[in-house]
């Protein structure tokens, strides 16, 4: 009888963590990509007039990252720049200035 009860008690929770996981696993990474996409916009605003954040949804085991291209501020053309955010203290970082033109990822006009 406690061999029974014991293997449903397993496999009710097993049923229940998977189920709890499966269901928060796509609205959470949803919330996680908007997240970087917010603070890398964010942190974009001093050099881009209208930044754009392209995440990749996922990222790598410590970070987010995310491409942050726009107009530059006080000048003409395409600037992007690479945006990591931390996973464990959710602080975002800026690489440098990319000349969009030169990465060859605007299409031809």
């Amino acid at each position: 009888m406690q061999r029974h009860s014991i293997r449903h008690i397993l496999v009710v929770t097993a049923f229940c963590m998977a189920s709890a996981a499966q269901a928060s696993s796509g609205d959470a990474w949803k919330d996680f990509a908007n997240e970087v996409q917010g603070k890398c916009e964010i942190a974009a605003r001093d050099q881009i007039e209208f930044p754009h954040a392209v995440v990749d949804p996922f990222g790598s085991e410590h970070f987010g990252m995310a491409l942050v291209t726009g107009k530059p501020k006080g000048a003409n053309g395409f600037v992007s720049y690479f945006c990591v955010y931390d996973k464990t203290t959710n602080r975002v970082e800026l690489g440098t200035e990319l000349e969009t033109e030169r990465m060859g990822i605007l299409p031809d006009e």
